[in-house]
C-alpha cells in the first residue's frame, strides 16, 4: 500500500467539483447534501461552500460543527474503481463578503445570482482533521 500525501491527493482531486457535506440534525440523524467546492480543486485540507442563512445546514453546523465530506472521482483506468475520499472536519460559518470574494467564482452565480452580494449568503469553511482515501486497491490516511 503506497502512502498518499496531501499534495498527491490535491493533484488527484483536480477534476472533482462536487462532494457530499454531512451534518447532524437536531434529532441526531445524519443529513447529507451535494455541494460544489467552487472550483477550488487545488485542495489543501480546507473546503469552502456557499449556502443561504435559512438552509438547515447552517442550523445543523451552529449546533454541531463536526461534519463529514465525501468525494468520488471519475472511473479509474480500464474501468477500475474511482478515487473515494472521506473527510472528517470542523465547519466554520463565515458571513464576511471580503472572505467570500477570495473563494468566489463566476459559476456560483448559477445558484447565487447577485454574487457575493446575494442576501443571506453564508460561506462554510470545513477544515479537515482526518482524511481517508480509497484509490483502486490502495487505501490509507493522509497525514495533516
Amino acid at each position: 500500500m503506497a502512502d498518499m500525501t496531501l499534495d498527491d491527493l490535491s493533484e488527484k482531486m483536480g477534476k472533482i467539483d462536487f462532494g457530499m457535506l454531512s451534518t447532524r440534525t437536531e434529532g441526531g440523524a445524519l443529513a447529507s447534501r451535494p455541494m460544489s467546492n467552487n472550483g477550488e480543486v487545488a485542495w489543501r485540507g480546507d473546503s469552502f461552500f456557499f449556502t443561504y442563512e435559512a438552509a438547515r445546514t447552517i442550523a445543523d453546523i451552529e449546533r454541531d460543527p463536526e461534519v463529514g465530506l465525501t468525494f468520488t472521482g471519475a472511473v479509474g483506468l480500464l474501468g477500475g474503481p474511482p478515487l473515494f475520499i472521506a473527510v472528517e472536519g470542523r465547519a466554520e460559518l463565515i458571513r464576511d463578503k471580503a472572505r467570500f470574494a477570495k473563494h468566489w467564482n463566476k459559476d456560483l452565480e448559477r445558484w447565487f445570482e447577485q454574487g457575493i452580494d446575494t442576501p443571506d449568503l453564508v460561506m462554510i469553511q470545513v477544515r479537515a482533521r482526518r482524511i481517508h482515501y480509497w484509490n483502486g486497491s490502495d487505501e490509507g490516511e493522509v497525514p495533516l
